[in-house]
């Protein structure tokens, strides 16, 4: 048996390094015409240019490149091009909820949305707690252009009692640790991850949610719940979360990220600490910033959020927090859930949506193209992560798009198994054409 088991992990060894090596030769070559440059580190940056890349490299950018090795060539209409784009927080039902969708198949939604890279939450059956859970997932994304950054769960089995195995997933390639949409009810958790995160520089997640406070709420506690007669969920079960976790980075030093505020108050408190030089950063929702709670007294189930859909006041303050850059990033929070799991009482449904398809144009719809492409852009330094920019020389990390184009979002644009999409019905603006990555391209026409 042990015998097999060697030359089993012999012959995988063997074709990961077959399949490497067939990468790096056959690695694309292509001239991209007349594209528009929206990346602030590049030279090139609003100028309309070819691009020309031989083996996944640019090796030439100017503005009229001669093709006399015949590459295949990349035209669009009103093309534009930027570094890649990264969304943090990205579930796949693999393993465990493979009915709601898998890792490959997400992973050629994200990429046919324009984004190169992705992190992955321990939103899965098991959770992401150990070493080996991660270098299966990292197993199974070898086969795609995209990069996954997976996201280790901060307790074992997420249920908050003690930490997980977080050095041995750091080890294995974890980017963050944090138990997804769970908050951290034993204060010494957080004090003791906070402290390990000292020594490996890498963010702890801590979902803001007083659940004593939120007490089961459903949407937003507001005149809109009252109206609807549903359980609310107030402002200060997010922000007392916030205030406490504050506290005890104060304490301890470390890393901290607070992952999808969606309250004014929210924002107010981690600007005042960041003024006093906290390592704290945190992050909103698409959806947030889309839509406020009024939407609900349709008991419309996509609807059905977590954090919830705030007021238009919380709306306007978060669309200002991530313009002048105290919200560090925006995210999908792209969460494919089943029919069954949101065709059902508004009270008995699940919260969450996906995103990852709407994302760019719901972005682009709030913000202008440049700011909206910084979002898309940004946050990978909070992981640790290397940034990438259009320049001569570098591997071609980008993503294709047309900015003007507007259309109503609805069921022929989702890519996903699972339809739960919050922006069903929704105008948005913005196309994309795909992206150029680790070497290939994927094409969403």
């Amino acid at each position: 048996k042990f015998i097999y088991q060697r030359n089993t992990c012999k012959i995988l060894k063997i074709h990961t390094l077959i399949f490497i090596i067939f990468v790096e030769i056959f690695k694309m070559n292509s001239l991209i015409k007349s594209a528009t440059i929206i990346d602030k580190n590049s030279e090139f940056h609003n100028k309309s240019v070819d691009i020309l890349i031989k083996n996944g490299i640019i090796s030439d950018i100017s503005e009229n490149i001669k093709n006399p090795k015949n590459f295949p060539e990349i035209s669009f209409p009103n093309l534009h091009v930027s570094s890649g784009w990264f969304d943090y927080s990205v579930c796949t039902g693999e393993p465990g909820f493979e009915e709601r969708d898998n890792l490959l198949n997400t992973l050629k939604v994200a990429s046919k949305s324009g984004f190169t890279s992705v992190g992955l939450q321990p939103n899965t059956f098991p959770v992401t707690e150990k070493s080996t859970e991660i270098e299966y997932l990292k197993a199974i994304a070898k086969t795609s252009n995209i990069d996954i950054y997976p996201i280790g769960a901060l307790t074992k089995k997420s249920v908050g009692n003690e930490l997980a195995e977080l050095l041995e997933m750091k080890n294995s390639g974890a980017v963050a640790f944090g138990d997804y949409k769970k908050s951290i009810v034993n204060p010494n958790i957080l004090k003791l991850a906070l402290l390990y995160s000292k020594d490996f520089n890498l963010p702890i997640f801590s979902f803001p949610l007083n659940t004593d406070i939120s007490n089961n709420g459903v949407m937003n506690e507001s005149k809109t719940s009252t109206i609807c007669g549903l359980k609310g969920i107030p402002n200060i079960s997010e922000e007392i979360q916030i205030i406490r976790d504050i506290r005890i980075l104060e304490y301890t030093g470390g890393k901290l990220h607070i992952p999808y505020i969606s309250t004014e108050n929210s924002l107010r408190l981690i600007k005042r600490a960041k003024d006093k030089g906290l390592n704290i950063s945190c992050s909103t929702c698409i959806h947030n910033l889309f839509f406020n709670d009024n939407q609900l007294s349709s008991f419309n189930t996509k609807f059905k959020v977590l954090p919830p859909l705030r007021t238009q006041n919380d709306v306007d303050k978060l669309i200002t927090g991530v313009k002048d850059g105290s919200i560090d990033m925006v995210t999908s929070d792209h969460n494919p859930l089943n029919i069954e799991l949101k065709n059902v009482e508004f009270e008995n449904a699940e919260f969450g949506t996906i995103g990852l398809e709407s994302f760019f144009g719901a972005l682009n719809k709030i913000f202008p193209i440049k700011t909206t492409i910084n979002i898309l852009t940004k946050g990978k330094k909070i992981f640790g992560m290397e940034e990438t920019t259009i320049k001569i020389g570098a591997q071609a990390d980008m993503s294709l798009f047309n900015p003007i184009k507007s259309y109503v979002f609805d069921d022929k644009n989702i890519l996903s198994v699972s339809k739960n999409s919050i922006f069903k019905g929704s105008s948005l603006k913005g196309k994309v054409y795909g992206t150029i990555s680790n070497g290939k391209m994927t094409s969403s026409e």
